[in-house]
């Protein structure tokens, strides 16, 4: 299959992709968040494995510089300064942008707001298309921080779980990592930028939660008011009492849970350790010591203040501040298998559609309809996809026999799961690594009646934070081609104790 022209290298035209075993591509990861705005350039090698490309190796170009991110006024990004600062780390790593093979945006926070969305689009406007959208509400944030610090891989060789706790300018973000995955996330209003002084020290700004972070912890707080740093270091401690309250995963008490912007987490096993991210967690580590008008570093040594206190064990994240900006967009080329099912044909190509790969319990003999529309459910609040404004594809990892009473709880369960996005008319989007598709999806249509189109495809695998492209159907082998577009984070290959 021949890409048509989208620029130099992966994308060129009159490149036979699966006849290549070895593609070279140039990537751009960009984090746009309230408090702070980065990129960073890699270099990524893909090797074939039968008809998927997977990542061999890569290779970090350029870190940009961090930007706060610059406002016009309380709630609207400038752009314009925004745009110049990505130009000028485009220059600063020696890189045009039609050189970028592929890329991710990741937008947060006031970031996802209407009218910086839309500007901050138009930014990227030549790169429509080479580029993944990604829009991170809080619980996604915590996902991607988790896989990105390399908390999520570290958790695939502990005996317990492993919590990653990423603290930004304006909220901190939990994910509980057990056996590789993320399993559950929460969200705060904590963070470092919750009041914003001049180099004088004089209050320039407050955000909602920082009014009251200073009422609990006894702060008369007023703009142009100038704090001294007791005071402020009265507020960073109020902070992180509040910050191991919620990672005890006891059920916090009420002034703690007026802070949380998710439910609370809850695990019964044992915590084998914390990893920090996120812009407090360059202080937290010793590796930055500069101020920048925040409790960033107060909040840091409250926080290490703490750990000491409980004894609790610290590792070394791969990534600290860069957690969420994904270094590459991995675009891997497959073909589906030839045991597919679509209807009508006319729903394919779709694109940019966002995986959710639940954790489906199929091992035994019956398969339990309520818990398979509970991990349908749960997998779709973890990434922020509950909106149903677009579809899904369900990465299904199929155990044990296909019988109609295995098939009929299993497809119950997940219409039960999907229940807002079919009422919205998207079709159901399957996709699984087996030779199961064109039953799936036949089921659905002719035993359980579904009016909705059905696209079930096998031979591909995915996991979640991947993004997919299904073409058209292809008469002549009775497979699609499939594109999937993966967000790639460093692998943990170490995490000494601090």
């Amino acid at each position: 299959m021949t890409l048509p022209p989208q620029g130099p290298g992966f994308t060129s035209a009159g490149r036979d992709i699966v006849e290549e075993e070895e593609i070279r591509l140039t990537s751009v990861g960009i984090d746009i968040g309230s408090s702070t705005s980065h990129l960073v350039f890699s270099r990524l090698e893909l090797r074939q494995q039968n008809t998927r490309y997977v990542v061999a190796r890569r290779v970090v170009l350029s870190e940009s510089e961090i930007l706060l991110t610059p406002y016009v006024n309380d709630s609207t990004i400038d752009a314009a300064a925004l745009g110049e600062f990505i130009r000028r780390q485009y220059q600063r790593a020696g890189l045009k942008r039609e050189e970028i093979d592929t890329g991710a945006l990741i937008l947060t926070g006031v970031a996802l707001r209407r009218q910086n969305a839309r500007a901050i689009g138009e930014l990227f406007a030549q790169e429509a298309g080479r580029f993944v959208a990604v829009s991170a509400g809080d619980a996604l944030e915590a996902t991607m921080a988790a896989q990105g610090s390399g908390a999520a891989a570290c958790s695939a060789g502990s005996d317990g779980a492993i919590l990653n706790i990423d603290i930004g300018g304006g909220t901190s973000k939990i994910a509980l990592c057990v056996q590789g995955r993320v399993q559950r996330v929460t969200a705060a209003d904590i963070g470092a930028r919750l009041v914003v002084l001049d180099d004088a020290g004089v209050v320039t700004r407050v955000e909602e939660a920082g009014w009251r972070h200073a009422a609990a912890a006894g702060v008369e707080l007023r703009l142009g008011q100038r704090l001294d740093q007791g005071k402020l270091r009265s507020m960073a401690s109020q902070m992180a009492e509040r910050l191991f309250e919620i990672i005890s995963l006891g059920p916090p008490p009420p002034q703690t849970q007026t802070l949380l912007r998710l439910p609370p987490l809850s695990h019964r096993g044992k915590i084998e350790a914390l990893t920090f991210s996120g812009g407090v967690s360059e202080y937290i580590y010793g590796r930055e010591t500069r101020g920048f008008g925040d409790l960033g570093e107060l909040l840091a040594e409250e926080i290490r203040r703490k750990v000491k206190e409980l004894g609790l064990t610290v590792r070394q994240p791969v990534q600290r501040i860069r957690a969420t900006v994904i270094g590459a967009s991995q675009y891997t080329i497959q073909v589906s298998g030839n045991t597919i099912f679509i209807m009508p044909l006319e729903v394919v190509p779709v694109r940019n559609v966002p995986v959710v790969a639940p954790e489906f319990p199929l091992q035994g003999e019956e398969i339990d309809r309520a818990a398979i529309k509970k991990a349908v459910q749960e997998a779709l609040a973890r990434l922020d996809l509950t909106h149903a404004e677009q579809p899904v594809a369900i990465a299904v990892y199929w155990q044990g026999s296909a019988t109609f009473a295995r098939l009929q709880a299993f497809g119950q369960g997940l219409l039960g799961g999907l229940g807002s996005f079919l009422a919205q008319g998207h079709p159901l989007i399957l996709v699984n690594d087996g030779d199961i598709g064109g039953i799936l999806g036949l089921h659905f249509k002719e035993e359980m009646g579904l009016a909705n189109p059905v696209i079930s495809i096998d031979g591909i695998a995915l996991q979640e934070l991947d993004y997919i492209d299904i073409g058209a159907f292809i008469p002549s082998s009775g497979s699609v081609p499939v594109v999937v577009k993966s967000l790639i984070f460093p692998t943990a290959a170490q995490h000494p104790k601090t």
